[in-house]
């Protein structure tokens, strides 16, 4: 038996169908084989909540060790993980192929399919995971929506947290009166012949967020590629189901995987490549999908011809080059690698494609912003949220630098949040709302 693995970090399918997989007794016996080889390691405290609660409740029992530890006590521990994968992909030296097979995250969703097949699964936490359904009635009526949900309500806000436990405090996205995809359609914008990418064709996964709630990325993404001489389409069969995997509904995104998949072969079979404008949906396409829903070949096909938007710009710069007249961007850029972006394991693509810009200033943060998704909203997580990522607000106030972004659409307005209110002379950061946007300005193409 070896201490460690030095290997890359393999996954398993998740054996969801096998009746066993909801068996509570079998379920708690890998909780307590895996929360042991935890406490005796303990390299992965200071990456998330989960951690030390995990290890006080084993230094407080009475033994202290696990034996002493109640089953019903595990939940905490079980919901303060936000499914980043940090602890699998950068920290845990025990993950697959090593013979301890552990694998953190999953068994957190495990745990969390179990609830939801006993029917314990949050109502309001599954009407906010609808967000297709969301979208579409909050687009109908957006400025109303935006007023509601907006800080400076403060009477909205306080009816909003009692009802759906959404901190009142919490800079919620706001919706867009016309979706991605309408606008796309109604402005094709002119491929750039004379680009060294020309004939490139990609179909842009639009995602709920940016399809809803900030369709400018969208549009900002398409103009870049087309000056880059790619041909592209805008398509938002459903949502990857990201919220409904946090929740453990293995089945509505098993759903999604096949929904989605069937929407985007056709397109990789006429020659285009799909890129996923918010990575924890690239995610879920080139990672989570092929291990919910082995079975399917048109979801492995998906997986390998999906890119994230920055990982899609660097390969065009690599394989064929940039098309000319970027000019530099004044000030400097803070930029946050979101950790689905890490969890993709494709390296930091959207510090890659920031150095490509003339004269570039790039302070780079690689770091928990502390949001973890729909997790940094909840009343009785928001403060932790904005003490996980005061480090990365910190430094974001200290770097002094004209703007700040992040790949993650969640976590760059939590930074700015948190930016906002540190004690600094220093002049604040413009918040952009994801990466691209820079490149788009190095263009002259402005969001």
């Amino acid at each position: 038996m070896r201490e460690g693995s030095l290997e890359a970090p393999i996954r398993h399918p998740l054996d969801w169908h096998n009746p066993e997989f909801y068996d509570e007794a079998k379920l708690d016996e890998e909780l307590r084989r895996v929360f042991d080889i935890c406490h005796g390691c303990r390299r992965c405290f200071n990456l998330c909540d989960s951690f030390p609660k995990l290890f006080d409740l084993i230094d407080e029992s009475k033994s202290g060790e696990l034996d002493t530890v109640a089953s019903e006590d595990f939940k905490p521990v079980v919901d303060a993980c936000t499914l980043c994968d940090m602890c699998f992909m950068t920290k845990c030296p025990y993950v697959p192929p090593h013979e301890y097979n552990l694998d953190f995250p999953h068994l957190m969703l495990r745990y969390r399919a179990v609830e939801q097949k006993k029917g314990e699964g949050s109502f309001i936490d599954a009407e906010i995971a609808k967000t297709d359904r969301n979208g579409k009635l909050a687009g109908l009526v957006a400025p109303i929506a935006n007023w509601a949900t907006s800080t400076k309500n403060k009477l909205g806000r306080s009816v909003l947290e009692k009802v759906a436990d959404l901190d009142a405090r919490a800079e919620l996205p706001t919706y867009a009166r016309s979706p991605l995809t309408s606008q796309a359609s109604a402005a094709t914008p002119v491929v750039n012949r004379d680009a060294p990418g020309f004939g490139r064709k990609a179909v842009i996964y639009a995602t709920c967020f940016n399809n809803y709630n900030d369709p400018e990325v969208g549009l900002v993404a398409r103009a870049v590629l087309a000056k880059n001489g790619v041909e592209t389409e805008v398509v938002h069969p459903h949502c990857c189901g990201m919220p409904m995997l946090e929740q453990g509904k293995l089945a509505e995104v098993a759903k999604a995987a096949t929904t989605v998949a069937d929407a985007l072969v056709p397109w990789i079979e006429k020659g285009y490549d799909v890129i996923a404008l918010v990575p924890s949906c690239s995610l879920m396409m080139k990672f989570e999908w092929p291990l919910i829903v082995p079975e399917s070949e048109k979801v492995k096909r998906l997986a390998q011809s999906t890119f994230d938007i920055s990982e899609y710009i660097v390969d065009i710069a690599k394989k064929n080059g940039l098309a000319p007249g970027m000019q530099p961007v004044g000030g400097g850029v803070t930029l946050h690698i979101a950790c689905h972006s890490r969890a993709q394991n494709m390296g930091q693509k959207a510090t890659e494609m920031l150095q490509l810009l003339p004269q570039a200033d790039v302070q780079v943060i690689e770091r928990c912003s502390g949001h973890g998704g729909a997790w940094g909203f909840k009343k009785g997580n928001f403060d932790l949220a904005m003490k996980v990522g005061r480090p990365v607000m910190r430094q974001t106030a200290e770097g002094a630098k004209a703007f700040v972004t992040s790949e993650c659409p969640l976590a760059g307005v939590h930074i700015a949040q948190g930016v906002d209110a540190q004690k600094s002379d220093k002049p604040k950061p413009t918040l952009v709302k994801h990466p691209i946007q820079i490149f788009a300005r190095s263009y002259g193409i402005e969001s």
